[in-house]
C-alpha cells in the first residue's frame, strides 16, 4: 500500500552504470540506490546513464535550430493537423491544473512507425510515424539517436526497478517492444519576456503548471532551473540540472504497477529566468499494456486501490484532458480523471 514520502531537501544522485554490470554486486548495489531514490523521493539524478554527449548536443542543437523557425512556420507542423498526436505545440495549447496556460513551445515525437503501421492505419492516437520539419537540416537523425539512445537507457532503468522490487528482471520489460514512449522537445521562454508581472500574480502562469507524468517513469535532461518537485508536506523543491546527469521520476503506471512502493510524485516548472530547453522522454509500455498491481507486492490480507488499468487508454485519456485540439474528442471508457496518482491517490486513501 502507498505510503507517504519522505520531506526530503534535494533530490538523491544514483551512478546507475553498475546496471549494465556483469558483476552481480556491482549489479545489485546500482539497483539498492535506485530502489531507494524511487521509494523515498520518486525523483533522482543519474550519472553513469551511458548516453554519448555528442547525441545528447545533437538533439539540443536541432532543438534550438526548430525553436528558431518563425511561429508561422512551426505552425505548418501544428499537432492538431496530425492525426497521431506529432508535430508543433505553440504556447496555451496545453493546460496543467491552474493558472493561465503554459508557457513554452513544444515538439512532440515518438516511435517512428511506418505510413503503413496496422495500428496507425486503425486510428491509433499514439502510434505512427512522426512530422519531421523540412526547414533542420539533420533534425530527424539527431532525434532518432537520442531516441534510440534513451529508449535504451529507460530498459536498463526499468529492469533495475523490477529487480529493486524483488521481481524477475524482465516482469516489465517484457511489455515494451511497441512502446507509445513520447520525446517531446519543449522550449521555455524567460518568464518576464512573455508575461507582464501583473498577469504573472494574478493568473499565476508558470512554465508548465503541477502535474504527475502517466507513463512507467521520465527521462529528462534539462538546459536551466526551473523544475520543482513537492514534497509530502506540500513544499516544493528545487531540481536545477546537474551536468552529466538526467533527472528520472515516477509516473502513474509504475505506481500502479508497483502497488504503491514507488509513487509518482508531483512536480511543476516555475518562473524561468533564463532561456530553457528540456527533453523528458516519457517511457511507456506498449498500448495494450494493462497494468495491474503486481499480485507479489500486494500485502497478505489487505486490498489494492488500484487498477487495472489499460497503459495506453491512460495516456490517451490524460492527453484529451489538457490539449486544446482534442477538446471535442470522446475518452475511452473508464478513463480517469487528470491528476489521480501520487500525492492526489495518497490524500484519497487517507480520507
Amino acid at each position: 500500500m502507498a505510503k507517504a514520502r519522505t520531506n526530503f531537501s534535494e533530490i538523491p544522485l544514483v551512478d546507475v552504470s553498475g546496471l549494465r554490470s556483469s558483476d552481480p554486486e556491482k549489479r545489485m548495489a546500482a539497483v539498492k540506490d535506485l530502489d531507494r531514490a524511487a521509494r523515498d523521493v520518486g525523483f533522482v539524478y543519474i550519472a553513469g546513464h551511458g548516453i554519448p554527449e555528442e547525441t545528447v548536443e545533437g538533439l539540443k542543437q536541432a532543438a534550438k535550430a526548430l525553436f528558431a523557425l518563425p511561429l508561422e512556420t512551426k505552425m505548418d507542423y501544428y499537432i492538431g493537423k496530425s492525426t497521431n498526436h506529432r508535430g508543433y505545440v505553440p504556447q496555451g495549447e496545453e493546460f496543467y491544473g491552474e493558472g493561465g496556460g503554459d508557457l513554452k513551445e513544444a515538439f512532440d515525437t515518438a516511435l517512428d512507425l511506418p505510413a503503413d503501421d496496422p495500428d496507425y492505419l486503425a486510428g491509433n492516437r499514439m502510434l505512427g510515424p512522426n512530422v519531421w520539419p523540412d526547414e533542420v537540416a539533420d533534425h530527424k537523425a539527431a532525434v532518432d539517436r537520442y531516441y534510440a539512445a534513451a529508449l535504451d537507457l529507460g530498459k536498463d532503468l526499468l529492469r533495475g526497478f523490477a529487480l529493486g522490487l524483488g521481481l524477475p528482471e524482465d516482469i516489465f520489460v517484457k511489455h515494451v517492444s511497441k512502446p507509445t514512449s513520447q520525446l517531446r522537445l519543449i522550449h521555455y521562454w524567460e518568464t518576464d519576456k512573455v508575461v507582464s508581472a501583473e498577469e504573472q500574480a494574478r493568473l499565476k502562469r508558470m512554465g508548465i503548471g503541477a502535474h504527475t507524468d502517466y507513463e512507467l517513469f521520465t527521462i529528462l535532461l534539462p538546459t536551466a532551473p526551473g523544475l520543482q518537485v513537492l514534497r509530502n508536506d506540500g513544499e516544493w523543491v528545487d531540481a536545477p540540472p546537474v551536468e552529466g546527469t538526467f533527472v528520472i521520476n515516477i509516473g502513474d503506471m509504475l505506481e500502479n504497477w508497483s502497488n504503491g512502493l514507488y509513487v509518482a510524485n508531483s512536480h511543476r516548472v516555475d518562473r524561468v529566468n533564463e532561456e530553457r530547453y528540456s527533453f523528458p522522454l516519457f517511457f511507456a509500455t506498449d498500448y495494450e499494456t494493462v497494468v495491474s498491481p503486481i499480485p507479489e507486492l500486494i500485502e497478505a490480507g489487505t486490498e489494492t486501490r488500484y487498477g487495472p488499468i489499460s497503459a495506453g487508454d491512460h495516456l490517451v485519456a490524460q492527453t484529451i484532458q489538457t490539449f486544446k485540439y482534442l477538446k471535442d474528442v470522446d475518452l475511452p471508457d473508464g478513463s480517469l480523471e487528470t491528476n489521480q496518482f501520487g500525492r492526489f491517490h495518497l490524500e484519497k486513501q487517507a480520507s
